[in-house]
């Protein structure tokens, strides 16, 4: 198919953007190159965006190369927006990971590609910026070799590529060592095969901003990238990884379709949530309305291996997989590249204007799942899940710009877990007043760290009918969303022992309200201990620097793990607590003098003690609390007890 999907990545200030803007317009699809600092990039187009001379949300251009179709998808590098990144992997088929030619590999280098590595998309790496001071490719290079790939090779080393393209076929390697040469062309076609399967990842070099080596980059893109796989698949399957906002059309979402067509006016059958009284999926049918191609333009259609924008599906969030989900090449899971581990109250300029800001919130993370809008009606606070305070800055200006709010933000606070500290049983006798009839009894066990929940049901369907029995795995979400500290419950293996309903009083939504009271008294009963969220920390020091981070890490309760020396640089591995480090970045630039750089990502949770760690304000009624509960159940209480919110 003359078609690609390519997504261009980078750690931060690697000139990514740049570098897209030139490939525009060597393709034709742009008469002049925006520039970043003037805030004219193409690829930029929020405001926030332009002014801050930074990127936010991913674009998605397209341009022609040689007669090849490509759908450029241009990411951010601020690590506080690897959610973007993270989505745009589920569109794309192959990558180009920029790398400035002075820095060299990253930390947040080296996690860009482990993603894409364990996801098998191919990649070709362009070392940007050789016109600098300082730049110097084959030490790059070498550490591309020596911290992501030995099968990185450069595209102008022909005798490199013949020797990679041998040691990968045993037939080639024995010519090779008997004396045989290879054909250039043939070397080189060899190589693109192994490249589009992601076993060899060819390496180009220039200078974005001095229009260098920009048409190798286009060439290599379309000669050693892959197209849409060509599979003989019946059925639906895309994928939603962005949303967009049209002022006459209404909401409209980005999809990749891996399998199947779309069509204009074609109904589409979408889920509109689980039924509590019978757990069963509720599905809702939308008519698309309008389908956009990647360039604006319009299109009655989107065939498999193609990106639009679908419009009438109303509110289907990011992250939807339409039709057939078993086809998709990859998982979709948000939060795999990084989660949001603090949390902060957000604050409207006036109080009135809550119930507003709520509604532009719900908005935006309906385009960024992981923002995790949190309301509690009772306390009147609205909280987000956020990744940094860059994040922060970016989300107090959209809230102005986009939908005219002035807000504040409370200080960031750590997202902690709990678990049960020793085994214990729940139980739970909802039997007033009639008409009701459910009781449980679950026996709660410590899991290990890292295994998170898992239920089973001991009991037969004489006791308690199947789908009674499938209501009570349904309400566990709700049940442990906020454990008896506050926070969400995880690393516990919970068994349905014991339990009966009734013929007559039985009413379709008793084991659901009784499902979190029974599971709040084991909580109670067995104890809680807080679990903190610890990184790994990767840090890029200079020499005269690492003993001051060193005594910074012991002192923010880190332990460092690995040290690794790499000529003028110490790669430095930790791992520390969230609650301490939140500010570090920036501590670290003034200590490095903005020589030293991190990454970091989600190493686990640990025990703390809860002297150091917090507790978390109950969001709805308390289920211990049973008659108020109960009444809430029964929505005699304003709240209710469904909304995880």
């Amino acid at each position: 198919m003359e078609l690609r999907n390519i997504g261009i990545f980078a750690h931060v200030d690697a000139g990514k953007t740049t570098l897209s803007e030139q490939l525009l317009m060597h393709a034709g699809a742009i008469r002049r190159a925006g520039s970043v600092d003037e805030g004219t990039a193409h690829t930029d187009n929020l405001p926030v965006e332009q002014r801050r001379g930074i990127s936010v949300k991913a674009t998605c251009v397209r341009l022609t190369w040689r007669g090849t179709d490509v759908n450029l998808i241009d990411t951010p590098g601020h690590v506080d927006f690897s959610a973007e990144v993270e989505r745009s992997l589920w569109a794309l088929d192959a990558a180009v990971l920029v790398v400035c030619a002075v820095e060299g590999v990253q930390p947040h280098t080296e996690t860009l590609f482990q993603a894409m590595r364990e996801q098998g998309i191919p990649v070709l790496f362009f070392l940007n910026k050789t016109d600098r001071e300082g730049a110097d490719v084959q030490r790059v290079l070498g550490q591309i070799r020596r911290l992501l790939s030995p099968d990185a090779v450069l595209m102008t080393d022909m005798e490199a590529q013949t020797e990679l393209v041998c040691a990968q076929d045993d037939t080639l390697l024995e010519r090779y060592l008997s004396g045989e040469t290879f054909d250039e062309a043939f070397v080189r076609e060899r190589l693109a095969d192994m490249s589009r399967r992601a076993m060899a990842y060819p390496v180009l070099s220039g200078s974005a901003l001095r229009d260098e080596g920009v048409e190798p980059l286009l060439d290599a893109m379309v000669d050693c990238l892959p197209g849409p796989a060509q599979e003989a698949q019946t059925g639906l399957c895309g994928v939603v990884f962005a949303a967009a906002q049209d002022r006459v059309l209404g909401r409209g979402v980005w999809v990749r379709l891996y399998a199947g067509r779309l069509e204009n006016r074609a109904p589409v059958t979408l889920p509109a949530g689980v039924d509590p009284l019978t757990g069963e999926e509720r599905l809702v049918q939308r008519k698309i309305t309008q389908i956009r191609r990647v360039d604006g333009t319009d299109a009655g259609s989107l065939a498999a291996g193609e990106i639009g924008v679908v419009y009438g599906l109303g509110d289907v969030g990011v992250g939807f997989v339409l039709g057939d989900s078993a086809l998709l090449p990859r998982r979709v899971e948000p939060g795999r590249l990084r989660t949001p581990l603090i949390t902060v109250q957000v604050l409207p300029e006036k109080a009135e204007d809550m119930q507003a800001l709520r509604t532009a919130c719900e908005a935006l993370s309906a385009e960024d799942p992981l923002l995790q809008v949190h309301y509690a009606k009772a306390l009147n606070e609205l909280q987000l899940h956020v990744m940094g305070t860059i994040q922060l800055e970016i989300l107090s200006e959209l809230l102005e710009t986009r939908f005219g709010m002035k807000v504040t933000f409370s200080k960031p606070a750590v997202i902690y877990r709990e678990t049960i500290s020793k085994a214990s049983f729940g139980f739970a006798a909802y039997t007033m007043p009639k008409p009701c009839w459910a009781i449980l009894r679950f026996d709660i066990e410590p899991a290990p760290r890292g295994s998170g929940v898992t239920f089973r049901s001991t009991v037969p369907v004489r006791d308690i009918m199947a789908r009674y029995q499938h209501q009570v795995e349904q309400a566990l979400p709700l049940a442990l969303h906020q454990g008896r500290l506050g926070w969400q419950v995880t690393d516990v293996n919970i068994t349905l022992s014991e339990g009966n309903h009734h013929l007559i009083h039985t009413h379709p939504l008793d084991f659901i309200v009784a499902t979190p009271w029974a599971i709040q008294d084991g909580l109670q009963r067995g104890g809680s201990t807080l679990l903190e969220p610890i990184l790994e920390v990767r840090f890029l020091l200079p020499p005269d620097c690492v003993g001051r981070v060193m005594s910074d890490v012991a002192l923010m309760r880190g332990e460092v793990t690995h040290t690794d020396t790499d000529s003028d640089r110490v790669l430095m591995t930790a791992l520390v607590p969230v609650a301490t480090s939140v500010d570090y970045a920036s501590t670290l630039a003034s200590v490095t003098s903005g020589r030293g750089s991190m990454s970091v990502k989600l190493h686990g949770y640990r025990d703390c003690p809860l002297e150091l760690g917090a507790t978390a304000k109950r969001r709805s009624v308390d289920p211990l609390d049973t008659s108020k509960y109960i009444l809430a159940a029964r929505s005699a209480l304003e709240g209710g007890i469904f909304n995880l919110d």
